[in-house]
Formats: structure tokens, C-alpha cells, sequence
């Protein structure tokens, strides 16, 4: 922290209730951008072996995000309660350069994707040759895209500064209308940072959806399964509508606001529209993981196996926990059955002295267990006792229990008790 408090450009424009209600949004925006993002990226870890080129984005776009929401929340979150900017020039600076960074990253890495998705839906001769290095490749250039625009106002092509309701940090928007240099930076970065990209997004799905439109009868003609069919043909409409949703949705409100400060009077832009658009703008941390946490199968099937991993876990330590309680009923109860066929189970089918294997001649019983005539008549040798030093040992009777469970499953118990010595 500094004496940033000082400066007048550091104080909050907006009513103190306003600053703490942002403050709330931002806590709770910042909370499930972190959980969102952080689901994605351990299911991008977990199938890291089976994901496609195209994916590589969808987990770039999760990595900006959570640099977004580690970097900017963080500083934004006490200053919006505190009711002015807590921490120096040097800090915003920060600030502002990696909210450009993280932003532009965000909205090129979305262009990217869009791209690619069409080439390989609409041009699959072209698409099919998409690989991962391509993808590798294509990473770094929108990294490198992002980061001159965002280091252009350190090397004094435009500026830094505090934004107009006093509580955060980005371009110096009040410069813009006074500097050539701040004039020229604002209208190339709206010009290739948002017309642009905009462009190619609307320009990528709207030819999605014309050839998922035209190639829908031809398929349903020759194609009997048509509801698999459907199915695959509506997700691939439903993402592209939602991300085109969430890019215009999240920054067209916040690049309105600046060119109308940039280009315009500064003053007369309310300062609680401005603090309303940056949070909207933020907002698209949040989105972007649900979008593709809700829309993607192959994401869904391995979040699910996760879950379902989780869930059997959890019943085994409840299992536990349950027969932890209750030890000596369920003790009293096998010494009840053991009682019980311990007194008819004396050899009537014959013993299994037939099967090579204990196991065999139990899944066998009583079909191994042919005595012959010549056999009944002769003594039946009880169950081998073991000597060890001259003593005999106790006999053994091993008990095998099948139940089945309400939900439909068996249950195999193995009881193993010592025999009196006379039955042995």
C-alpha cells in the first residue's frame, strides 16, 4: 500500500452503498470464476492424453480467466469496500496491464477458436489437418498478439491510469481525448482488439449454423438414427449461440463506455455506468467455464466419472462408519446363522473332494460333489486337521453366504469358524 488515497483520481466517484454492493458481486463473481475455472482445468489435466487441437483453446481460455481472477479480484475486491483505490501508481499499473493482458487474451483466444471450429466444420478437408502443433502454434500468437497491446502503454503509446469511478485501474480513457498518441492507441485497439475479432466470430458461426442448416436434410435422408443426429447438430448450435452471447454480452457494454469517454467528453460518461460495465466485462470469467462445462460431452463424461468416483467414496467411508457402530449385532447375527447350518450342513451331499480348488468346488456345489455307491458305506474322512510339532490343530469350516441387496446387486460374505473337536 502507498498514499495513493492522496490523489483525488484515486478516490471512488460513486456512493459508498454502490462500492459495497460491487464489492459483493465481485467477491462472488471472483469465488465461482475461481471454483469454474479450476474444475476445467482438472478436467483438462485429467484427459491432458485425449485432448483434440481444438480444446487446446477452451483450456487457454480457462488459463486467461483464472489469470484474470487471480490478478485483478484480489486488489479490486478491498478497494471497492474501502471506498477508494488502496495501493499506489506502480500497483495500478499492474493492474491495468494485466486486465489488458488477461482481456485481450480472453477475446483473441475466443476469435481463435471460432475460427478453427468453422474451419473444421465447414471446410473438414482443411480441418481434419488441424494438429497439435498447429494449435501450439496458434497459442502463442494469441499470447504475443495480447501482450503488445498490453505493453504498448508502458512504452508511452497511451496510458495507465485510474478509471473513472476511482476504484480500479485500466486505460487512461480521459487521455485519449487530449493525446494524439493515447487517440491512436485507443482507436487501433478498438479497431483490431474488438471490431475485429467481433467480426470473425459473427462471420465463423453464422456460417456454422448455414452449413449445420443445409447439410441437415441431406443427412436425415440417408442417416436412420435421426435423434443422434439432432442431438449432435443442436450442440454444435447451441455453442456457437452461447459463445457469441457471452462475447457481445460480456465487453460490447464496457467498449461502448470507452470510446464514448475516449472519443467524447470524458465527464459526461456516468461513473456507476463505467463501474457497471467493467463488472459485466469481468463477468466473462465466469461464463466462458460454464458455457463449455455445460455444452462439451467429452468434459461432462469426465467430470461425471470424477463425481461418481467421488460419490463411492464417500459411501464407503459412510459404510464404514455405519459398521464401526454396530460391530457386535452383526457379530451376533453370523454366530446365530453359524449355529444354525453347522448342525444340518454335516457332510449330506458328500464332501467336495473331487475339485482341485476350495473356490471351484464352492461355485461347483453340489453338482462336484458326486459320491459313488461304493463310497457311501465307507467312512468319510472328516476335514484335514494340520499337525504342527505332533499337535493337531483345530479344524476349520469355511461358510459361504450369497444375499442379494435391494438395489438389485449380490453380496458374497466368507466366514471362517473352528470346529469343535469332536466334529473335526
Amino acid at each position: 500500500m502507498g498514499n495513493a488515497s492522496d490523489y483525488s483520481e484515486f478516490i471512488s466517484t460513486i456512493s459508498k452503498n454502490d462500492d459495497i454492493i460491487l464489492g459483493a458481486v465481485y467477491s462472488l463473481l471472483g469465488f465461482l470464476s475461481l471454483c469454474g475455472n479450476s474444475v476445467l482445468l482438472f478436467i483438462a489435466y485429467r484427459k491432458r492424453a485425449m485432448l483434440k487441437p481444438a480444446e487446446y483453446f477452451i483450456v487457454n481460455l480457462s488459463v486467461s480467466d483464472m489469470g484474470m481472477t487471480v490478478t485483478l479480484f484480489p486488489l479490486a475486491i478491498p478497494s471497492l469496500f474501502a471506498h477508494r483505490w488502496l495501493f499506489d501508481k506502480i500497483v495500478c499499473k499492474y493492474y491495468a496491464f494485466c486486465g489488458v493482458l488477461f482481456g485481450l487474451s480472453s477475446l483473441t483466444n475466443l476469435t481463435v477458436l471460432s475460427s478453427v471450429c468453422c474451419l473444421k466444420v465447414c471446410y473438414p478437408g482443411y480441418g481434419n489437418k488441424f494438429s497439435p502443433t498447429h494449435a501450439r502454434i496458434l497459442l502463442l500468437c494469441v499470447w504475443a498478439y495480447a501482450f503488445v497491446f498490453a505493453t504498448a502503454p508502458l512504452a508511452d503509446w497511451g496510458s495507465y491510469g485510474p478509471e473513472p469511478y476511482g476504484t480500479a485501474c485500466c486505460i487512461d480513457w480521459k487521455a485519449s481525448n487530449k493525446e494524439n498518441k493515447a487517440i491512436s492507441y485507443t482507436i487501433a485497439l478498438f479497431v483490431f482488439c474488438y471490431i475485429i475479432p467481433c467480426t470473425l466470430i459473427l462471420i465463423s458461426y453464422a456460417l456454422i449454423l448455414l452449413t449445420v442448416k443445409g447439410s441437415r436434410r441431406a443427412v436425415r435422408q440417408h442417416i436412420s438414427p435421426q435423434t443422434k443426429v439432432s442431438t449432435v447438430h443442436n450442440l454444435i448450435v447451441k455453442l456457437s449461440i452461447a459463445v457469441c452471447i457471452g462475447f457481445l454480452a460480456a465487453w460490447t457494454p464496457y467498449a461502448i463506455v470507452a470510446m464514448w469517454a475516449a472519443l467524447g467528453d470524458a465527464d459526461q460518461v456516468p461513473s456507476f455506468a463505467f463501474a457497471l460495465c467493467a463488472v459485466c466485462a469481468k463477468s466473462s470469467t465466469l461464463y466462458n467455464p460454464v458455457v463449455y462445462l455445460l455444452f462439451k460431452p467429452n468434459f461432462q463424461q469426465v467430470l461425471t466419472k470424477d463425481l461418481s468416483l467421488f460419490q463411492a467414496l464417500c459411501g464407503m467411508v459412510c459404510g464404514r462408519t455405519a459398521s464401526s457402530v454396530e460391530p457386535k449385532s452383526r457379530t451376533d447375527k453370523e454366530v446365530r446363522i453359524s449355529r444354525v447350518i453347522s448342525g444340518s450342513f454335516l457332510d449330506r451331499h458328500g464332501s467336495c473332494r473331487t475339485c482341485d480348488d476350495t473356490f471351484e468346488c464352492y461355485s461347483k456345489y453340489p453338482r462336484c460333489c458326486n459320491v459313488t455307491p461304493a463310497q457311501e458305506g465307507a467312512p468319510r474322512p472328516g476335514i484335514p486337521i494340520s499337525a504342527v510339532n505332533g499337535e493337531s490343530q483345530p479344524a476349520l469350516q469355511v461358510m459361504v453366504f450369497a444375499a442379494r441387496t435391494k438395489s438389485g446387486g449380490e453380496t458374497t460374505n466368507v466366514a471362517v469358524h473352528a470346529l469343535p473337536p469332536g466334529l473335526g
